[in-house]
């Protein structure tokens, strides 16, 4: 990691985040930037609110109630469920198209 952090180049760094395009290669650069944005978007949302869910959890325990910690085990659930199909939505939709053909 260091050596690439002195090498300048940062494309190494980030093609292991950067989604597969696969079959859907053809779309022009700013649609690609678009996509990247709107899931990069969802991903930190998602975070945001699995940190929320914890707190929830956290805040319940404190306060021995359980409505609000399972609050909290619902939003993390829930959000790390979402996490997951945002991530692996390239890879979802490469497998769909490749089912249509």
């Amino acid at each position: 990691m260091v050596q690439l952090a002195a090498e300048g180049d940062i494309g190494t760094i980030t093609d292991g985040i950067k989604p597969d395009w696969a079959v859907f290669g053809e779309i022009g650069t700013k649609a690609k930037i678009i996509v990247g944005v709107v899931m990069a978007g969802a991903v930190l949302f998602l975070l945001g609110s699995a940190i929320v869910g914890a707190v929830h959890i956290r805040v319940g325990n404190q306060q021995h109630n359980t409505m609000e910690t399972k609050k909290g085990q619902t939003m993390v659930a829930s959000s790390l469920l979402g996490l997951f199909a945002v991530a692996s939505m390239s890879t979802l939709f490469g497998i769909v198209y490749g089912f249509g053909i």
